[in-house]
């Protein structure tokens, strides 16, 4: 890996964090979170309750999951965003403004739609929206990483988790209270509303600069980001430890609505608990780990924080043991929130350090869709396996997965001196 790429990361003072913390790239780095949570359940939780409600079968219920898969695929069109420089407000704001602007009229478009009478218009206004919400996160993962050093990156990205997460919860909670009094087509127009707000921002912000250039042609922008990275020192091995970081946080979480209900916990309880209380969690995890990433640095915050994951994901295995207790949930929620905050922050912090800022786009929608395959790949299996061991061995071995990329983690950092 070249010196120019290297992820580095200088320790500051709490009041260099302090400073950090306040200033408007932070700021924009949360409503951009919240312009990118917020699509990302308008076609999952949300439009599933819309859809029952009309009397749709499970089946063709389950089939909309397909309409995700522009998340699994962006790195294919990002090049585009790297090469061109649409001609209002620059290259990143530039695409910024055409895809929240394309997103409002998705939303509408499905708010204008009605599952019972027209499934097909349903389906094809839920892909749109997909497609434009994973072209903005190409966009916005670009612009935070461009417009930030590597040192604020870690800042950066817990704002940018926060706001996400502020999102998703109007999406989906917010989306279904409103559901009770209005029809869903109000619900979706509400929306499309708040998506255009999102658009003011991206007015007021400044474009970040291009002395690092662009990728001339099409096909250099294509070819060019991924023969970069893979010329780098221990480029596969980056790839194997963002693919590892994570994976048994994913896998104990696809299994943990299951174990609260086997458990004997209501929807209300789980709702309550888990949904509002463990929101209130994350956030706190995100913005604490955005200020320690910077006071103590990338590599001290992925090894610490990572830790804190697997110990939390045990927790599980404990309430398993201990059977239906509300205070032991809301235990083990609150510190599992807090402690995947802490890591989802230095996460994405890292992979932004890791990009080249004349192909930013290309290479982070690479990183990020490595990023995602647990959550097919490791996720799918979890329920035979869970059946199979129990739910406090499942739990254990969840926690245990998380060794590797630790250790993987550790050798990575002797031979790339992460942090100087």
């Amino acid at each position: 890996m070249t010196a120019h790429n290297q992820p580095t990361q200088h320790k500051k003072s709490w009041r260099q964090v302090i400073t950090a913390l306040l200033s408007g790239r932070m700021v924009f780095a949360f409503v951009m979170g919240f312009s990118s949570g917020l699509p990302l359940l308008l076609t999952g939780s949300l439009l599933q309750a819309w859809m029952v409600a009309d009397g749709i079968d499970l089946g063709t219920i389950g089939l909309f999951a397909l309409v995700g898969l522009p998340y699994t695929l962006k790195f294919i069109w990002a090049p585009v965003m790297d090469r061109y420089v649409p001609a209002l407000l620059g290259r990143r704001r530039g695409w910024l403004l055409i895809w929240q602007i394309a997103l409002a009229i998705s939303i509408a478009l499905l708010a204008l739609s009605n599952p019972a009478q027209m499934l097909l218009m349903t389906a094809v206004a839920a892909l749109l929206l997909s497609f434009f919400s994973a072209s903005q996160d190409i966009v916005i993962d670009a612009y935070r990483r461009e417009s930030m050093s590597d040192d604020e990156q870690g800042m950066g990205a817990s704002l940018y988790v926060g706001g996400y997460r502020t999102g998703m919860l109007l999406a989906s909670g917010g989306g279904l209270i409103l559901a009770e009094f209005i029809p869903f087509q109000s619900v979706y127009l509400i929306m499309a509303a708040a998506m255009l707000l999102t658009v003011i921002a991206t007015l007021l912000a400044p474009e970040p600069d291009m002395q690092h250039g662009r990728p001339q042609t099409i096909s250099k922008a294509v070819i060019e980001p991924f023969l970069e990275y893979f010329n780098r020192d221990y480029a596969i091995a980056i790839l194997g430890f963002i693919l590892l970081y994570k994976i048994g946080d994913i896998m104990a979480s696809q299994m943990t609505t299951p174990l609260y209900l086997d458990l004997g916990f209501s929807t209300g309880e789980i709702g309550g608990i888990v949904k509002l209380f463990g929101f209130s969690a994350v956030l706190t995890g995100t913005l604490v780990g955005g200020l320690f990433i910077m006071r103590i640095g990338i590599y001290a915050s992925l090894l610490w924080f990572g830790v804190l994951q697997a110990v939390s994901t045990a927790g599980f295995a404990l309430l398993a043991i201990v059977g239906h207790s509300p205070l032991w949930l809301a235990a083990v929620v609150a510190f599992e929130n807090f402690s995947g905050g802490l890591g989802t922050a230095a996460y994405i912090g890292f992979m932004a350090t890791l990009t080249n800022k004349k192909f930013t786009a290309t290479q982070y929608a690479l990183l990020t869709s490595f990023m995602g395959m647990p959550r097919v790949f490791a996720a799918a299996p979890t329920g035979y396996l869970a059946d199979s061991i129990g739910w406090t061995s499942f739990f254990i071995l969840c926690a245990m997965i998380a060794i590797p990329g630790i250790l993987l983690l550790i050798w990575l950092n002797r031979r790339l001196h992460i942090e100087h």
